[in-house]
């Protein structure tokens, strides 16, 4: 009797053993789905906004909405100092041009849209010229593009260099840097230039870093150089200025200049450099240098160096 009661008391004692661990199994389970659903829950947002063209006419409406997961607060900026908070909205430009929407969202999520704003009132004629070809390509792959329409002069930019880079009505290029392009076609049959938005990427993630020695130093100097010349020159500003606050400073406007102008020496920050080339008239950039940030693909830096085109200089192009 006394053998069965002690066989009994182990069976109860296993049973409780087992019991317990079911319990213990049951919350580790429980918690790990509880720290999933958490999870699931807790990535990273990401922008969901988007404008309805991004090409419209004067009296033609910019309709914008953003749609980005719990969003409490909103600023729209349309590329010419004009805002607005709402979520959803429309805009009418002013003046025709190229210019970069930019919406940011909850104070740190950030998107932006390149947008063309044609001149209605050169519609009709602006229609005689078009441009067939791709709207997208790949860094060092040529290019081809195809004028339509009867035209004498024809004069290809590719958004670039800052000046004309083929003339025919055939035109084969080579984009070095990545980025979203508005190519301009100048002919003899229209007041105003036809465009045609063109997207490079890098086939190659790893061969797109900021700085490399030797030659990839050196494309990033030409770069630069040449996009900051293109303002200087009159060329488009958003196009230029925004290509290199994002692919150089990471978004970042107010990075520090240090310039050197005709042997005189003062600093700055970007937007004001910029704004200031816009207005100088007759400067020639020589070089242009970043400064990388520590462990960082982001400049901390930009050092040019400038000089004042004398009186015999080429004549100040118009934007």
């Amino acid at each position: 009797m006394k053998d069965d009661y002690n066989s009994g008391k182990a069976v109860d004692t296993n049973r409780q053993t087992y019991t317990f661990l079911y319990i213990i199994v049951g919350i580790l389970i429980i918690a790990a789905l509880i720290f999933l659903f958490k999870n699931s829950f807790s990535e990273k947002r990401t922008v969901n906004a988007r404008i309805l063209k991004d090409e419209i006419f004067l009296n033609e409406n910019l309709v914008y909405s953003d749609n980005t997961s719990n969003a409490k607060k909103w600023v729209w900026e349309f590329g010419n100092g004009d805002k607005s908070t709402q979520q959803n909205g429309s805009y009418k430009f002013k003046k025709p041009g190229d210019y970069i929407v930019r919406v940011t969202v909850d104070g740190n999520l950030m998107q932006q849209f390149p947008l063309n704003v044609k001149d209605t009132v050169t519609l009709a004629v602006d229609t005689l010229i078009t441009v067939n070809g791709p709207t997208q390509g790949l860094v060092n792959e040529q290019i081809r593009l195809e004028a339509q329409g009867n035209a004498r002069i024809y004069e290809w930019s590719f958004g670039e260099t800052g000046r004309v880079d083929v003339k025919g009505p055939t035109a084969l290029y080579t984009y070095h840097n990545p980025g979203t392009y508005f190519i301009k076609l100048g002919t003899d049959k229209s007041r105003r230039p036809v465009y045609h938005k063109m997207f490079i990427t890098n086939p190659d993630s790893t061969v797109d870093a900021i700085v490399a020695p030797g030659e990839g130093e050196r494309k990033v100097i030409d770069d630069i150089r040449s996009h900051l010349q293109a303002i200087a020159n009159g060329f488009d500003f958003n196009t230029n200025y925004y290509y290199l606050v994002n692919r150089y400073f990471c978004g970042d406007e107010k990075i520090t200049v240090n310039l050197e102008t005709n042997g005189d020496s003062k600093q700055t920050d970007f937007y004001s450099y910029c704004m200031r080339l816009t207005f100088g008239g007759g400067v020639n950039i020589d070089e242009a240098q970043v400064t990388l940030k520590a462990k960082s693909t982001c400049s901390s830096m930009l050092s040019v160096k400038q000089h004042s085109a004398t009186s015999n200089a080429a004549p100040r192009r118009g934007r």
